[in-house]
């Protein structure tokens, strides 16, 4: 089985460190898997997503070393590679879940307390003169997996959210649906990603699952995706890296002047991959050492020292457009 990873990103904002790190981490797997990179742009809502700040993406994962096999530059046999052009793909999908139209309102949703969907509008017809979303119904089964990092998660979808949005009030198709469709027909065979998104991985796997009956929660190729959710960047007050740390991101450090070599040494050094000592490294220089056991499981602060280092070459700079 051949083994595929991506890298995913959304151009609604330029990539940050904390990004970066994860990038960087997914393609040393794949790369000393000797599997196939995939870039896949996330794209689905029109309304934030800019094709400027893709390009930019792109732009950054090249100047650190990042490179891909398949993406929306370079094509492949599972494209199209940014979701605003897999919208017959998403309806398709959707037309074998079991889902039903959806007119409560987000008063309706907080006034029930914002607990699990009720499912309502299951029980009753729509109210066709409203906006309509589309949802679908998990079932009562319960989602199991192993993360690499996280352990042994288990969740029952309809109790933790109830019937899940798959198609917003706008005709955008859901991030869930989105994300789960694409891992599964693009074959991924491992995923990593940020913590940050460990909450929704259960929800992908049953939509997979549905999609998929006859091998449960699994990818086309036959086996269920190996996760892995890493922690995520902290800053010097141990809370997640944002702009309120003064934290440049990489278009603005590209473009200042900054050395790739210094950025790459230190997202390693954040997940134990190099020792404190190391201060210049490319991507490949990580590979051929890579294990994810070694990888640090608890956040990792950064440094106030290079933060400092990092300001000098992106100054404060308006927000993305």
């Amino acid at each position: 089985m051949k083994v595929r990873g991506r890298f995913a990103p959304t151009p609604s904002g330029r990539l940050h460190l904390g990004n970066a790190r994860t990038a960087l981490l997914a393609w040393t797997q794949v790369r000393r898997l000797g599997g196939v990179f995939v870039l896949r742009v996330e794209d689905v809502d029109p309304v934030r997503c800019r094709p400027a700040l893709e390009s930019d993406q792109l732009e950054d994962l090249r100047w650190l070393g990042i490179d891909w096999d398949e993406g929306p530059d370079l094509g492949g046999r599972f494209g199209p590679y940014r979701q605003s052009e897999r919208g017959e793909i998403y309806a398709e999908a959707a037309a074998r879940l079991s889902t039903f139209p959806c007119s409560c309102t987000r008063r309706e949703l907080r006034a029930s307390g914002g607990g699990p969907y009720a499912g309502t509008c299951a029980e009753r017809p729509a109210q066709p003169h409203r906006p309509l979303a589309l949802r679908w119904d998990p079932g009562p089964a319960c989602t199991r997996f192993e993360d690499a990092c996280a352990g042994v998660v288990e969740e029952r979808v309809k109790e933790t959210v109830g019937a899940c949005v798959v198609r917003r009030t706008d005709g955008v198709w859901s991030y869930q649906l989105a994300v789960a469709v694409d891992d599964l027909r693009m074959e991924m065979t491992h995923i990593l990603r940020g913590a940050d998104l460990l909450d929704s991985t259960a929800r992908q796997l049953a939509i997979m699952e549905a999609l998929s009956p006859s091998t449960p929660a699994s990818t086309d190729h036959g086996a269920r995706p190996r996760y892995a959710h890493v922690p995520v960047i902290h800053g010097p007050d141990g809370r997640k890296l944002s702009k309120r740390h003064g934290a440049p991101d990489l278009t603005a450090l590209r473009e200042g002047g900054a050395d790739p070599t210094r950025v790459v040494a230190f997202l390693a050094r954040s997940m134990g991959m190099l020792t404190h000592d190391v201060r210049s490294a490319r991507p490949q220089d990580l590979v051929s050492t890579f294990r994810l056991e070694d990888v640090a499981r608890a956040p990792r602060a950064l440094d106030p020292e290079l933060l400092e280092e990092f300001r000098e070459f992106a100054p404060a700079r308006p927000p993305s457009p």
